[in-house]
């Protein structure tokens, strides 16, 4: 492999966490709803187990036998909804009755939808992701987790899942679906999460803007959605330098501040209203205060977003040449000068920007280690939430993930503890490490709301009793008026699928009875889809047909002005839009080979 085919040099992992995996390309049949897990490159997910295989031919078993009677092939029946009907209804099978789906589902789009969401439903979809048209491959992991089965060629490995037994000693990995089956029985080839991204080349432009709009204003039920972003470096997960200031983080982001607030902007002139918000970055400390009035002048952001775990604080006191630092959100002297040059704004843009007071902040998916040394606010827990939160009752605290700190898709540990006989508890419930404590600690504080984007996404299809527990403690502590929902999306494609299975889920009246969840009742989706953001960000209808439709030709419509601000290929000047264009001039043409990882056979 030459050095420029090297795609491993556009992860998030390392050499020797590469060397674990091995590629996916052998399917034959993916089904349409993911029943194992894609990852961002952040984490490695489960390898697929006995019951997954259950699900799948249970899942051909239903399509076989409905694409023979509809007289269409078994790939073009699962690309429509009886598709995804069949996937429900067997996970419903091997699961227990976690979705409502009728079997009628499988041979009429009416049935499927009678269960589905309603047609008059708002959703505001406050977590969206694009990357900026220079940046090529972040991510694309997280997009081949989702797809099922892709190919990658450049990869030997699953950089995802560690071999069983390792490190030596390690108990058998435990989940719901094979508690005592051989998870590597399969081969580990991952299962479809969204049938949009069926057959779906993973080329170059898959997080870019085009992408962007289509998938979400065209492929999905969302109403409104927040563009959000990443701060520059996030420890273990990015490789270099370690940033000293903003401008070093700059080049590191995704996608800037600036380019969040042009795309905002574009998508609300194609149509015609505010269909999209705008997160600001959030980079606190006294010598990152000119970046905030920066923003704020320059990019008049709706909200903002912050990771505490990220190298993104820096004090006028500290050395030029050091290193950004990790942060919490009750330190005064790095946090509180940020909140104040927030709340002062507050005020003066309170008709103009009425959700300037958002302050979303991502805990949880914390890296490695997860040890009691690195259980503290900086990397994610939510000890720092009751004093930040009193101190500043005039802004709303949007913690992201619900401050869920391993990934369950992989880690025995938790998923381990849920589905013992006898679980370690927290005040009564079994113990979801951080979410539990996050949902507990946040119970009296007003002002605090939980956010479920990937936790959501990421469980629900290979765990929905993981997710039952997470939402059952959300639901039990904070009431369905604080819990929001966000997709994370494009890192999964569209996100029709997840607002599909939010809607047709339900959590089971034993676990009801058991732990004191309450049942989900049609208004508590309502709020948590999109009535809570709403009155988060003060939209002011929430009747879906009151907003304006994105103009098919919208690709036409992209300004010179925009395209450059996003880096587009001939626009841009910076070196990777060069590398680009003199690929493309060679002849290159995208490789339609999807990309994925899967577990080695043990």
């Amino acid at each position: 492999m030459s050095h420029d085919d090297d795609l491993s040099r556009e992860t998030w992992l390392s050499e020797a966490q590469l060397a674990k995996c091995t590629r996916a390309d052998v399917d034959p049949f993916p089904s349409p709803i993911p029943t194992q897990v894609v990852s961002n490159g952040e984490w490695l997910p489960m390898p697929q187990t006995h019951e997954q295989q259950r699900i799948e031919a249970r899942t051909n078993e239903l399509a076989e036998r409905a694409a023979k009677k509809l007289g269409m092939s078994r790939r073009k029946f699962m690309a429509t909804t009886g598709g995804m009907a069949a996937t429900f209804l067997a996970m419903n099978d091997v699961f227990g009755g976690f979705f409502n789906i009728s079997r009628d589902a499988l041979f009429e789009s009416e049935a499927f939808a009678a269960d589905g969401p309603p047609a008059d439903l708002f959703i505001f979809d406050d977590q969206l992701h694009m990357i900026r048209q220079s940046h090529l491959a972040e991510n694309r992991a997280l997009r081949a987790l989702a797809q099922g089965y892709p190919g990658a060629a450049e990869f030997t490995s699953n950089v995802f899942n560690p071999p069983l037994g390792s490190p030596p000693g390690t108990a058998p990995l435990l989940d719901e679906l094979a508690l005592n089956g051989n998870l590597d029985a399969s081969g580990g080839l991952w299962r479809n999460w969204n049938p949009a991204l069926l057959g779906d080349p993973m080329d170059f432009e898959i997080f870019h803007l085009v992408a962007f709009i289509k998938s979400l204003y065209f492929d999905s039920q969302m109403t409104v959605g927040l563009l959000s972003n990443i701060t520059g470096f996030l420890p273990v997960f990015v490789s270099g330098e370690e940033p000293k200031n903003v401008n070093d983080a700059r080049s590191i982001e995704v996608l800037t501040a600036d380019q969040t607030a042009g795309v905002r902007d574009f998508v609300n002139q194609l149509a015609g209203s505010q269909r999209l918000y705008a997160h600001g970055l959030l980079y606190p400390g006294t010598a990152n205060l000119f970046e905030i009035q920066r923003q704020i002048d320059h990019n008049k952001p709706d909200a903002w977003k912050g990771y505490c775990v990220s190298l993104a604080a820096k004090q006028v006191t500290d050395p030029a040449g050091a290193p950004m630092k990790q942060w919490r959100l009750d330190d005064e002297q790095v946090m509180y000068p940020t909140f104040e040059l927030i709340k002062k704004h507050q005020v003066i843009l309170r008709n103009e920007r009425p959700a300037f007071g958002n302050i979303c902040v991502h805990k949880g998916f914390a890296p490695p280690p997860h040890n009691a040394a690195h259980d503290n606010p900086e990397n994610g827990n939510p000890e720092d939430l009751p004093k930040a939160a009193r101190d500043w009752p005039t802004f709303n605290f949007i913690i992201y993930h619900s401050c869920i700190r391993p990934v369950l898709f992989y880690n025995p540990v938790p998923l381990s503890n849920l589905l013992s006989p006898n679980p370690r508890l927290r005040e009564g419930v079994p113990d979801i490490e951080w979410t539990t404590r996050f949902a507990q600690v946040s119970r009296n504080l007003n002002n605090v709301y939980a956010e479920v984007g990937s936790t959501f996404a990421s469980t629900i299809i290979t765990f929905p009793t993981v997710w039952a527990h997470i939402v059952g403690q959300l639901l039990q502590n904070m009431g369905s008026h604080r819990i929001v929902f966000g997709s994370d999306s494009l890192w999964y494609g569209s996100p029709q699928w997840q607002y599909e299975a939010f809607w047709r889920f339900q959590i089971p009246e034993e676990l009801q009875h058991k732990w004191g969840y309450p049942a989900i009742s049609e208004a508590d989706k309502r709020n948590i889809l999109g009535l809570n953001s709403a009155r988060l960000y003060h939209v002011s209808s929430t009747i879906p047909k009151k907003f304006g439709k994105i103009p098919a030709d919208f690709e036409s419509r992209i300004p010179a002005a925009l395209k450059t601000l996003l880096e587009f290929p001939g626009f841009a000047s910076d070196n990777i839009s060069k590398i680009k264009q003199r690929y493309l001039a060679e002849g290159g043409t995208p490789d339609h080979t999807r990309r994925g990882w899967i577990r080695t056979f043990v």
